[in-house]
């Protein structure tokens, strides 16, 4: 998968019950996933097994709702940038399995993420 500097690049869904979330995904659309522990489960949206987004029972989105990620080529460098046109850190950046990512509130305060892969 490709990703585009600052662009939408996946979507987690919050969930309140994993093992029901991935078992109706899975009936309805044929999802296929890639646990990451007892609440987080990536979505495998492609054959080869890429990731597309991922249902999360600890979503900031909270139970229902979707968070946007983006992805940053720079994740300090989009941190700032974020700060500096008025963004609120929601979350600060932590590290994650896959790299590192932070949350963030819009002015409207739509919660979304960005996220930077581990070596890239």
């Amino acid at each position: 998968m490709t990703n585009i500097h600052h662009a939408i690049s996946y979507v987690e869904l919050g969930v309140s019950d994993l093992a029901a979330a991935k078992a109706f995904y899975a009936a309805a659309f044929g999802w296929r996933f890639q646990d990451y522990g007892p609440d987080y489960s990536g979505i495998q949206g492609t054959a080869d097994g890429d990731e597309v987004g991922g249902l999360n029972a600890q979503s900031a989105a909270g139970p229902g709702g979707a968070l946007a990620l983006l992805y940053s080529q720079d994740l300090d460098a989009t941190l700032a940038a974020v700060e500096a046109a008025g963004g609120v850190v929601t979350v600060p950046p932590f590290d994650y399995p896959g790299g590192r990512r932070f949350h963030f509130s819009d002015p409207s305060g739509n919660v979304l993420g960005v996220f930077q892969p581990a070596g890239g």
